[in-house]
């Protein structure tokens, strides 16, 4: 009787080893089955989406947004950017990253943060000019648009300087002509700050 009952004891810890063996397998075939879909969805979507990343060239290029940008490469490592007849120049390093048929045009600040620009010269300008009530940005009124890197306390950003000349009249009397500037942050569109003549407060500034 002791025999028996020992040999049943005995099968039923075999029995029990092997379940706990075959369970441990399978667990770790299908944490290998899942792992390997995970890594197909990744190529897959990598593949579907790859990213190309390389300095900017000369040509015109689809913003995410699905505008057209022309790119120009000025004398002295100069850019300039053109949208809708509105142009900015810029002497920054300016790198794209294709996605696609979509293009974005990034620029590495001084303080390391690679900054897409999302906003285009022809809103920059269409905003600084609402901010100087001014209708026109051209040769009339030696208009210029320029991006930079600029700084608004202790950060820096990424900006469109639109300077522009206005007619003015000091204490309402003397006619004259000075040169103003609207910074535009170019990742959000808002302006940033206006730069005047220290005697502007002087003088009144009709809507041009």
């Amino acid at each position: 009787m002791k025999k028996v009952l020992v040999s049943l004891i005995l099968a039923l810890f075999l029995i029990s080893s092997l379940a706990l063996v075959y369970a441990a397998g399978n667990g770790q075939g299908n944490q290998g089955l899942v792992q390997e879909q995970g890594q197909r969805q990744v190529n897959e979507s990598q593949g579907l989406g790859q990213i190309i990343r390389n300095q900017v060239r000369a040509g015109v290029y689809t913003s995410p947004n699905g505008e057209q940008i022309r790119v120009s490469e000025m004398a002295r490592n100069k850019i300039r950017l053109k949208v809708r007849n509105v142009s900015a120049d810029c002497e920054l390093n300016i790198t794209q990253e294709r996605v696609q048929n979509r293009t974005r045009l990034k620029v590495m600040l001084s303080n390391g943060r690679n900054t897409e620009i999302k906003i285009m010269p022809d809103v920059a300008a269409e905003r600084a000019l609402e901010r100087l009530r001014l209708r026109v940005c051209g040769g009339e009124n030696n208009c210029s648009l320029q991006l930079k890197e600029v700084r608004k306390g202790n950060e820096t950003k990424l900006a469109y300087e639109v300077q522009v000349e206005r007619h003015m009249r000091i204490l309402g009397l003397f006619r004259t002509k000075a040169r103003v500037k609207a910074e535009v942050d170019a990742e959000n569109g808002e302006i940033i700050r206006v730069k005047k003549p220290w005697w502007a407060f002087l003088a009144s500034e009709p809507e041009e």
